[in-house]
């Protein structure tokens, strides 16, 4: 509940801090308000309003973003996927074995497990020569 209401809030203090950004005046003058000397602001004044506008939504967008984030990690710090792993049940003493599935009739011979075979490897080194290595010989 916490984290929805600061994410709306960080989303709406987002959106005025663009809003205030694309009002300020730039170099060209493009989307920039600021009245005449004699309106309600000046050309200065607008300029100075909108700094500070500017700089309290970046401030409370930053702290917004900071509870988010400490929020989110603290809610997500009971649950580990190493807490989630049934380590007890887990035989040691079967670990690097390779599994064999049991066979469907137990009085049936059993074929020996085929050994896997590696490619033979090869040896090829640019500074030695142009022509490869001659290849390792086979087992």
């Amino acid at each position: 509940m916490l984290l929805g209401i600061l994410l709306t809030l960080n989303i709406i203090v987002c959106v005025g801090l663009v809003a205030v950004v694309l009002l300020q005046r730039s170099e060209g003058g493009a989307l920039g308000m600021g009245g005449g000397p004699s309106g309600f602001m000046t050309a200065r004044g607008a300029g100075n309003l909108l700094t500070q506008v500017t700089w309290g939504l970046g401030a409370a967008f930053f702290v917004l973003s900071l509870a988010l984030t400490l929020l989110t990690g603290r809610e997500r710090a009971d649950s580990s996927v190493v807490d989630r792993v049934k380590v007890d049940a887990i035989d040691p003493s079967g670990l690097g074995q390779p599994t064999v599935p049991a066979p469907a009739d137990p009085s049936a011979p059993q074929a020996p497990a085929p050994q896997p075979q590696a490619p033979t490897p090869s040896v090829n080194n640019p500074f030695l020569g142009g022509s490869p290595a001659q290849e390792a010989p086979k087992p």
